[in-house]
């Protein structure tokens, strides 16, 4: 327990737009992967689920992984413009 208090201490000194900016670039890192690897994210995603005891599989693969692609790029561009306002706006970084 003393090693998760004071990784959270730790973290809470951080400045804000540190650690949302780290989020983002995970986003960015997520989201690309998702977009230029539909069809392993899709396989990832099964294996998830069927940890937890279901099973799922999509009705139409290729219906799938273009969403799952489309899924992607909009989230490394959602986490990239959040990126851009959170170093260039002022908002979070004083």
């Amino acid at each position: 327990m003393e090693f998760t208090e004071s990784a959270v201490a730790w973290v809470s000194g951080l400045p804000l737009c540190i650690i949302a900016a780290v989020l983002c670039i995970i986003g960015l890192f997520i989201g690309f992967s998702m977009a230029f690897r539909p069809a392993q994210a899709i396989e990832m995603q099964k294996n998830f689920y069927e940890k937890i005891n279901w099973r799922m599989e999509p009705i139409s693969m290729e219906k799938e992984i273009a969403n799952t692609r489309i899924m992607g790029l909009f989230a490394a561009v959602f986490s990239l413009l959040a990126l851009y306002l959170i170093l260039f706006s002022g908002l979070f970084c004083s």
